[in-house]
């Protein structure tokens, strides 16, 4: 039976508006977001199974690649969940960018996850501060793959310049979903540190991003 012919109160669209996003499932919401199903699976039934494949919500609206298409949705779908994801983040970053300085890792740890826990491929990120440790940018500026990006310490300080920046926070993902820091970056990190410091911008933290929360070498004592 096609979800028009439901129960006013079963259908997504409907039970959204009345008792608002809250009370949907994940499958319902992305029902709501690709507007109808495939042949031979309602909106409901294909978010359930897109969910199943890609294993967890977040895994599935970070993927952009032939096994969505496979399930059958067009190109129409698919911007419509890029396009959530995508307004999630932005939000983010208003709400990171608001607020008077940022007083600890985990403010800017949700923002980071949220831009680069779901990247099949490995990113190393800045996010640059004024001396407040007000946020004034957030870029990416290198991609790897799953088996590490190359970061350059040249071209992380004449970013830093670039955005005027007195203080940093790096951040860059694990793809394996297991963010324990590891020798090399520990490595990178002192050697981004000292050269930065001979332009007075200060390294606040180092972010690892994982599946889980994210690492805080900061709190690690490993800078």
């Amino acid at each position: 039976m096609s979800i028009r012919n439901w129960p006013e109160g079963e259908r997504p669209r409907e039970k959204l508006l009345a008792h608002g996003s809250t009370a949907l499932s994940d499958a319902e919401l992305l029902a709501v977001l690709l507007g109808s199903g495939v042949r031979g699976k309602d909106a409901i039934a294909l978010g359930r199974e897109l969910l199943m494949q890609a294993g967890s919500l977040g895994a599935l609206l970070g993927r952009q690649d032939q096994a969505i298409r496979a399930h059958g949705l067009g190109p129409a779908k698919r911007a419509r969940i890029v396009a959530a994801l995508e307004l999630a983040r932005r939000s983010l970053a208003e709400q990171l960018t608001e607020r008077p300085a940022l007083g600890n890792p985990r403010e800017s740890g949700d923002y980071l996850s949220a831009r680069l826990r779901h990247l099949p491929y490995e990113v190393f990120a800045c996010l640059y501060l004024d001396n407040r440790h007000r946020v004034l940018a957030f870029e990416e500026l290198f991609r790897g793959t799953v088996d590490g990006a190359n970061v350059h310490p040249r071209e992380v300080v004449r970013a830093c310049l670039k955005h005027n920046a007195a203080a940093v926070i790096f951040a860059h993902n694990h793809p394996s979903g297991v963010a324990e820091p590891s020798t090399a970056d520990q490595t990178i990190t002192r050697e981004l540190s000292q050269a930065l410091r001979l332009v007075g911008v200060r390294v606040l933290d180092h972010l690892v991003i994982g599946h889980a929360e994210p690492v805080s070498m900061a709190a690690r004592g490993m800078l």
